[in-house]
Parts: C-alpha cells; structure tokens; sequence
C-alpha cells in the first residue's frame, strides 16, 4: 500500500458451532436441523443499523447475508431528550427489511442490540416496544460496558502483533468506547475501559459545526470539538499508565474505515482493502485535518465519504485525532468489524470477555 502502509496478519477465527441438541425422546419422527444453521447479529446504533448472518464453517463463521444503512436513529436526540418521529421511522423502514431477510434466511439464533441512542432517550424502551410489535425483532439495550467488549471481542483478531497494551476504540454515533486490553491471551484481557458520550452524531449536534460557515468558523467548531472530546477522556486519561513495549491501536467505526479508504484513494469503498489495513498515524492526521478544513459541500464530493457522511465526517477526524494525542502510536489498525461480529462469536462458539 501507499504511504507505507502494511497489511495486519489475520488472527484466530471464532470456534466451532455448539452441537445441536438430541432430538426428543418423543414418539415420531425426530426434527432435522438443516444441514448449516443460521445465526444473525444486528447492531442498532446511533447513526446506522447494521445486520450479519452468517453460518458455521470450520472453526470460524461465513457470512451469508449482510444489510447496513445510516438510518440516524440519535438524530435531535442532544437537543430533545427524545427520538424524533422522523429517525423512528427510517429506522422501522430499516428493520422490516431486517426482519424479511432472518425470514428469509431461516436463522435458527440471532440477537439484536441496540445502544447509546436508545440508551439515553426518554423513549428508547418505547421504541424498543414498538419495533418488537412492528417487525419482531427483539432488540435488547445493552451498556456501554457490554457495547465496548462486544467490539474488542469481534475485532481483537487484527491486532498488531506486539509486546505492549494496545488501545481498542469504536467512534460511534452516540458515544466513543476507548478498551485498553492485555492480548497476549487468544482472547484479550481488559485492563481498563471508558465511555465518552460523544460520537459523530451527537458531537456534530452538539457544536453546530456542519452549519460553520468560512475557514475560520470550521476552525473554531472543529477546536471546540476537540476540547469537549478530551475534556470526556479525562477520566481514562488520568488512569493510564506509561506502558512497557510497544503502543498498538486498533479501531472500529465507520471513521476509521471511511478516513482509511481516503487516505487509499480509493474510488469507492472496498472492504477487502479497508479491514485488517495499517496506517502511520501520522498519515491519519494529515487525512483527518484535510477533511475537517473543508465545508460540507466540498466533502461530499470526496470518494468513500459522500453525502450521507459529509456533514459529520468532521467529528469522528476530532474523535480519532484526540484519541491519537491520548495514545501516541505510531500505527493504527482499521478494522471493518466489530459488535456484530462479537456477537456471532458468542453465539456460535460462546466466546467470553
């Protein structure tokens, strides 16, 4: 790759499939299983909904069938308290074509989560209630704990190889999960984690930057935005330690493989190109201030990040380049993985963390 850039090894696939159970003892003929069971993961953010079903092959999974879509369910939600009319329905639109394709695909297990948006809304559990009466997926609102070991455990596997803690980070829509993990283990100790409650979308909200007019006005919304994503990191900062070895980072978001595919040049997005990829950080920072300098206009016309991202693009460049500041390495991993891919681990082969 260009500007140095190095593929990551591949690590361990997810175990093996638990055997399916006896049939009963019942008189009759016994049930069959079809020959590859289903499993699905559906991960509903802040900003997008996203689906993975896959099946059990060899001591990992294949996917079968994938679904995702910005959908902007926290959309307001900084301003209100509350999901707006407007994102419930695109999101509802979002999960009936979910819940046609776990029909469609037969999936004998699936479990669907939801996180900060639901998790701060006034009327998240109604919403939950709501999708369950309209498409019948049962979506469970998960913690920021459970959120951060999901993604650590769906993406671990792309770690650089290394001597010293490495940094696990998702920059979501609604908050930013930092996980600092010992991983010399097949499954990465946590040594420590942290929430932010900023993400893209609500830090986007939160400053006004996409309505900045001028140079000066995107500088001064972009420095704003940076100073409220340290301040959030404080706390975690304060614990950490100066670590023996090597820093390692690795992150997950639609930040990181977007400002990836920039700095590639790509045309359009290629995740074959994207997931496992390593960066110089410094090469981040170059991509992440060019963006940031631009308007919205200017953006969207830039390959990999369009329309659909240009107006919050901005914050995930100040997210990642305070989490740069924080941990200093010289590397970063981008993974195109993530909560989804945890979750199928868990239910296929029952991974902890």
């Amino acid at each position: 790759m260009g500007d140095g850039s190095a593929r990551m090894p591949r690590g361990r696939r997810v175990s093996a499939a638990r055997n399916a159970p006896p049939p009963p003892a019942a008189k009759g003929p016994a049930p069959r299983w079809p020959e590859a069971r289903h499993y699905a993961a559906l991960d509903l953010g802040t900003n997008n909904c996203r689906l993975l079903i896959a099946r059990p092959q060899g001591s990992g999974f294949a996917v079968i069938d994938a679904f995702s879509r910005i959908v902007r369910l926290g959309e307001g939600l900084a301003t209100t308290g509350r999901l707006s009319d407007a994102a419930i329905e695109r999101t509802l639109a979002a999960l009936r074509i979910c819940a046609e394709k776990l029909k469609r695909r037969n999936v004998a297990l699936a479990r669907s989560v939801a996180t900060q948006a639901c998790r701060q809304a006034e009327n998240g559990a109604e919403f939950i209630e709501r999708a369950y009466r309209e498409t019948g997926i049962a979506l469970d609102i998960i913690t920021a704990e459970e959120e951060a070991r999901l993604a650590v455990l769906g993406c671990h596997a792309l770690l650089e190889p290394g001597d010293g803690p490495a940094l696990v980070f998702d920059i979501g829509g609604g908050s930013t999960e930092l996980v600092l993990v010992d991983s010399h283990a097949p499954i990465p100790r946590i040594l420590d984690w942290h929430s932010a409650p900023w993400g893209v979308v609500s830090l986007s909200e939160a400053t006004g930057q996409s309505k900045a007019v001028g140079a000066d006005a995107r500088a001064a919304a972009y420095a704003d935005m940076r100073a409220r994503v340290r301040e959030s990191f404080a706390p975690f900062v304060a614990r950490l330690r100066q670590p023996k070895g090597t820093r390692r980072l690795l992150g997950t978001s639609g930040t990181v493989t977007t400002l990836a595919s920039v700095h590639l040049g790509l045309a359009s997005y290629d995740r074959s190109a994207v997931d496992g990829l390593i960066v110089p950080s410094a090469a981040m920072r170059e991509v992440s201030a060019r963006i940031a300098a631009m308007s919205v206009k200017e953006r969207a016309q830039v390959p990999c990040i369009g329309s659909e991202r240009a107006d919050l693009v901005s914050a995930g460049c100040a997210i990642l380049e305070t989490i740069l500041d924080i941990w200093p390495a010289e590397r970063l991993g981008i993974a195109d993985r993530g909560i989804r891919e945890g979750i199928l681990r868990r239910l296929i082969g029952g991974a902890p963390l």
